[in-house]
């Protein structure tokens, strides 16, 4: 039997102030082509999973917190015990508003890589408005594109 066991999966810190932790897929012990699936951490106070789009359809699930959902021309507040669809090639973003941490689940079909954590280590993440479509009117939480501390990390 495999087992991936949140307690013991060490994960990964971004520059939006987030951790991610893969339970399918990635470096995580399950594998299967046919979906990947993670827990992440967004920090306090606009911790974020930064404006991105890929080529899998996504699912989000909030398990503790609030966030402001970015997805297409949309934004809404998005609260524990929600699922917003996330259909293929559809920019979005996920930031905390709250004062605690926001968990959440992620699954996507099929497995696969997704350019967007690789771009924000590497500080290369397209630039809403920019290099990418503009976060939706009403947006209160601008796209983070920073470089991590101590310059882009090489992976």
């Amino acid at each position: 039997m495999i087992v991936s066991d949140l307690q013991q999966i060490e994960g990964r810190r971004y520059p939006a102030r987030r951790r991610t932790q893969n339970l399918v897929g990635g470096a995580a012990p399950i594998q299967t082509p046919e979906f990947s699936m993670g827990y992440v951490t967004l920090d306090p106070d606009g911790g974020q999973v930064p404006w991105h789009n890929q080529e899998q359809v996504e699912v989000y699930f909030v398990v503790e917190g609030v966030g402001e959902m970015c997805l297409g021309e949309e934004v809404r507040e998005l609260r524990a015990g929600q699922a917003v669809l996330i259909p293929s090639g559809v920019f979005h973003q996920l930031s905390n508003r709250g004062s605690t941490p926001l968990t959440f689940l992620y699954v996507y079909g099929p497995a696969g890589d997704v350019a967007h954590w690789r771009q924000e280590l590497a500080g290369t993440l397209p630039a809403a408005g920019k290099d990418a479509p503009p976060l939706p009117a009403g947006a209160q939480f601008p796209q983070t594109t920073e470089p991590p501390e101590g310059g882009p990390v090489h992976i």
